[in-house]
């Protein structure tokens, strides 16, 4: 079982590369900005809650994105292939919670795939994104609020995975092939 981590701020690829690495490993996926969006599309007393938050460009509450995550994670029976965790975790308490949720289960995350792209080009890809698929998140202020976000709250993560021996950087920048390639070097080496 291989539970990834897959890290990077707003638009670096996350989604793309998770796309790829289930495709060719047959891994579970957990992207906490779908499971959000899904509750607010039904209209759930999370998503209204969650909402509230994501339209202030602010992050959900601990606690409750950790209760979310293990109902995803336990969904997907004992005896996965590994799980894609895509967006979480954004700050040091969630990863020691993720940490023990899994320890929990007998479980551990195996790798924290970092996809390093300059800012530049981050808001250049979100401005696009929010112009092809219109969510409404991705407009130039909302950005800017979550890049900030990113680097003041989610960037130390990659001190801590670092600390736990499993952080592996990848230049997120250039071709899709190349890039996913680069990841199944870190995938097959586990």
């Amino acid at each position: 079982m291989k539970n990834i981590v897959i890290f990077g701020a707003p638009g670096s690829g996350k989604g793309t590369q998770s796309e790829k690495m289930i495709a060719k490993y047959g891994f579970g996926h957990i992207s906490t900005g779908d499971v959000l969006r899904d509750q607010i599309k039904k209209g759930t007393e999370l998503g209204k809650t969650a909402k509230s938050y994501i339209d202030n460009g602010q992050l959900i509450p601990d606690d409750l994105m950790v209760s979310i995550l293990a109902d995803v994670y336990d969904s997907f029976g004992p005896d996965h292939k590994g799980v894609i965790f895509d967006g979480f975790p954004r700050t040091i308490p969630q990863a020691e919670a993720l940490k023990k949720m899994l320890a929990d289960r007998g479980h551990k995350v195996a790798a924290m795939i970092e996809l390093d792209v300059p800012e530049d080009e981050l808001m250049t890809r979100l401005i696009k994104r929010g112009k092809e698929s219109g969510r409404s998140d991705d407009n130039a202020e909302t950005i800017k609020k979550r890049l900030d976000v990113y680097h003041n709250q989610t960037a130390p993560l990659i001190e801590w995975y670092t600390k736990e021996g499993i952080h592996y950087h990848i230049n997120g920048l250039g071709e899709l092939d190349r890039i996913f390639g680069d990841i199944c070097k870190v995938i097959d080496s586990l």
